[in-house]
């Protein structure tokens, strides 16, 4: 991960749901670096997703529209063009790439708009939505993890300019434990796992223990992908 600070992070086995045959979650130091404001866009948006092979998951609590820098060598970015995060996305969903994206709050108005005109690019995006999530979590290829106060908004991913996007922090590690117990909770929401207990189940317009998920993506460790069904 380059050069970064060690961090301590204390894992306490009851705050995640993962397999029983994993047993407790022990406390462990592990690698993580700190993100701070425009180095959200910069580590996260611009590099780690753009360059994602296998998975993309994202978790946020609002969901908005985001621009971001056209893709290297692309004519846009010759022209210096923006685009909306959501192409980028979906032509990472083209290439074969399983990209979810778990949200509390329904799109924003323009992001909407945005999502019907790319509908035929962005179909590969998966979005399920439960008005509890409020975690942070973006994991890519089952390879690195991002944790923090971040939304999926320009303001929240640093796309926007120092003196108007967020403060924002949160950081960044491949350790496979926390890897492991992220997307572990990540799936048993996606796949309504919670819904069975939850109170909310009113205020759902699609609980998620009674959708149906008929695709078959794959990641490094197939037994975390939404996608791809234990």
């Amino acid at each position: 991960m380059g050069n970064q600070k060690v961090v301590s992070c204390r894992i306490m086995p009851r705050s995640v749901a993962i397999p029983a045959s994993c047993g407790p979650v022990p406390a462990r130091t592990i690698r993580a670096k700190l993100l701070v404001d425009g180095a959200h866009y910069e580590e996260l948006i611009a590099r780690a997703v753009a360059d994602a092979q296998v998975s993309v998951w994202i978790s946020t609590a609002n969901l908005k529209t985001m621009m971001v820098e056209a893709p290297i060598g692309s004519r846009a970015r010759a022209k210096g063009r923006y685009v909306s995060f959501f192409e980028t996305l979906g032509e990472l969903a083209r290439r074969g790439v399983d990209v979810c994206i778990l949200h509390a709050s329904p799109p924003s108005g323009p992001l909407q708009r945005e999502l019907a005109r790319l509908a035929k690019n962005a179909s590969g995006v998966k979005m399920r939505r439960c008005p509890r999530v409020h975690l942070k979590m973006i994991a890519v290829d089952g390879k690195l993890l991002y944790l923090g106060s971040a939304n999926l908004t320009g303001a929240g991913l640093g796309a926007k300019g120092s003196g108007r996007r967020n403060f924002e922090m949160g950081i960044v590690t491949d350790s496979e434990a926390m890897l492991d117990a992220a997307q572990a909770r990540f799936d048993r929401i996606w796949r309504g796992r919670e819904c069975g207990a939850c109170t909310m189940r009113r205020e759902c317009d699609a609980p998620l223990d009674a959708a149906s998920i008929t695709s078959r993506g794959s990641t490094r460790r197939a037994c975390r992908s939404p996608s791809s069904p234990r």
